[in-house]
Formats: structure tokens, C-alpha cells, sequence
């Protein structure tokens, strides 16, 4: 009598199981990622301000690694020393952004190629906000370092900006 009715819980305990976890709602689907080529920003207009940080290039870009071919292209022909190309980059605060509300997206030479660190994301828009152009377009100077060969192996590039955003 104790095992059927010990099964009987077991069978009861399993279906109210089934039950909460086919019966909940279904959480909409994730929209793509950016870098599978559902989700790019275009910058459009003219920036309407250069900024310079006297050729520090303090502020790195993130999610390069994304855009790998396109830095390899920008970086240019090096041989097997590390790359120190210089570009203009585009800086476009990104409100459609689907995963960072306050995202600033980065083109070099036209070309997107990651986005700000969340944190540097912030203060850039706060200094676009003091300088009453938020949500313009602008621009400043980029260096696309590294890519040397290392024991036969290329190593990664990054992206730096001269950007002052320690205000």
C-alpha cells in the first residue's frame, strides 16, 4: 500500500512538473546578433565635430573581432611587423541597438568595426550632450595596432582612438 501510493506521487509530482514547464509562456525569440550581419548601423550626414586628444589614443573599441576582414583590410600591408595604420573614425551614438540602449557604434574609413565599451559609451554621450550636438555624428582620428607575427602566428589587432573621455 506504502509503494503505490508513493508511486501515485511520484506520477502526480512528474505531471504538475510537465505541466508548469509546457505550460508556461514562451519568451520571445533574441533578435540576431550584429556581428551574423542582421543588425549594422548607418551613419548618415557629415560629423559635425573632430575631436583630438593630441595623439593619445587612449579609447579602445570593442568586438573588432567581429569585423576581423575589415580591420585586416584597414590595417593594411605590414609584413611581419605590428601595424600602426591611422584612419578617420566615425562615431555614431546607436539608439536602435538592440542589445546596449546608449551604444556608440565605430566606422574607420567608412567601414563598421565595433562599438565603444559600454562605459566609455556613457561618457561619450554625456560630452555630446554638454557640447549640444547629442546624437550627431562625429569623427576623431583612429590607429589600427598590432597583427605582427609572434612564433609564426599573426597576432590580433585593436583599435585605438584619440578620444579624451577622462574629461
Amino acid at each position: 500500500m506504502a509503494e503505490a501510493l508513493n508511486l501515485a506521487i511520484i506520477v502526480v509530482a512528474l505531471l504538475a512538473l510537465y505541466y508548469l514547464l509546457k505550460g508556461r509562456p514562451k519568451a520571445p525569440p533574441l533578435p540576431a546578433r550584429p556581428g551574423g550581419g542582421s543588425y549594422t548601423p548607418v551613419p548618415e550626414g557629415e560629423p559635425v565635430r573632430h575631436w583630438s586628444d593630441d595623439g593619445r589614443f587612449d579609447v579602445e573599441v570593442l568586438g573588432e573581432s567581429r569585423y576581423r576582414d575589415t580591420v585586416l583590410q584597414l590595417a593594411g600591408d605590414h609584413g611581419d611587423g605590428p601595424a600602426d595604420a591611422r584612419h578617420q573614425a566615425i562615431l555614431l551614438p546607436d539608439d536602435a541597438n538592440p542589445y546596449e540602449d546608449k551604444a556608440v557604434a565605430v566606422f574607420v574609413s567608412g567601414l563598421m568595426v565595433g562599438y565603444l565599451a559600454p562605459k566609455d559609451a556613457l561618457v561619450f554621450r554625456q560630452l555630446l550632450a554638454r557640447e549640444d550636438i547629442a546624437g550627431q555624428l562625429t569623427s576623431c582620428d583612429a590607429a589600427i595596432r598590432g597583427g605582427g607575427l609572434w612564433q609564426g602566428k599573426r597576432l590580433a589587432y585593436s583599435i585605438w582612438l584619440d578620444l579624451d573621455l577622462k574629461g
